[in-house]
């Protein structure tokens, strides 16, 4: 009976290992606008390819749940890998891009000159949205979510498709990282982020993950007139 107990109590203490992967590229993130949470934004070209690419190098892993944020960038990427599985993909609000209010759509040139671009660059903890979130709800927002879901998937391995600014706060989070530090955290299209929840706390094992993702077309078109 000692012996089964412990068998127990070994699956009890297994990790939840999350899988915070962004959104493939889209002509808003080339052209360096806020998206945001703006409807109908969908995977351009190369956006499409990086997430069949991303689906491809998930197929292996033995996924038992996909949450994606309800926008259709990240309903696409989740698919992408979804179809590699028998899972449902669960559309999540809580894992909703942050809420930029009116600077929605805005060029980040333009938004840049402003002093209040600067304050969510250097000190996002005392930073806002005019009419959206302030930058400390967004982290705090996005950590509850992820800590809830941890919670409803213990010792399992779920995939959060999501934004970049909510996975580099979790990050940072997870990290032990000051929030006003995060934005030095880089997390690219199409890229995977894994973390594992040990009842010792959370373990980072890799950041920013895009070794699956295809070059950009500037780069095969130098090939080739090399």
């Amino acid at each position: 009976m000692a012996k089964n107990s412990n068998k127990k109590s070994n699956s009890n203490h297994k990790p939840t290992t999350v899988l915070f992967v962004r959104h493939g590229e889209n002509e808003w993130t080339k052209s360096h606008k806020l998206a945001g949470r703006t409807p109908g934004v969908y995977l351009n070209d190369q956006g499409r390819k990086q997430a069949k690419a991303l689906g491809e190098r998930l197929a292996k892993v033995k996924l038992d749940a996909i949450y994606a944020s309800p926008l259709e960038r990240t309903m696409e990427t989740a698919k992408a890998i979804a179809q590699h599985h028998k899972l449902d993909i669960k559309e999540h609000p809580g894992l909703l891009e942050v809420d930029y209010g009116q600077w929605t759509g805005k060029e980040i040139a333009k938004l840049a000159k402003k002093s209040s671009w600067r304050t969510v660059q250097f000190y996002p903890s005392g930073a806002g949205f005019p009419g959206g979130e302030t930058m400390y709800q967004m982290q705090s927002r996005f950590v509850q979510e992820v800590n809830r879901l941890v919670a409803e998937h213990p010792g399992q391995t779920i995939a959060l498709v999501g934004h970049a600014d909510l996975i580099k706060s979790a990050v940072a989070h997870y990290l032990g990282v000051h929030f006003d530090l995060f934005q030095r955290i880089v997390i690219s299209t199409a890229s995977i982020t894994t973390v594992a929840f040990t009842p010792m706390g959370p373990r980072v094992i890799a950041v920013n993950d895009t070794n699956h993702n295809p070059p950009p077309p500037q780069e095969k078109d130098k090939k080739k007139k090399s």
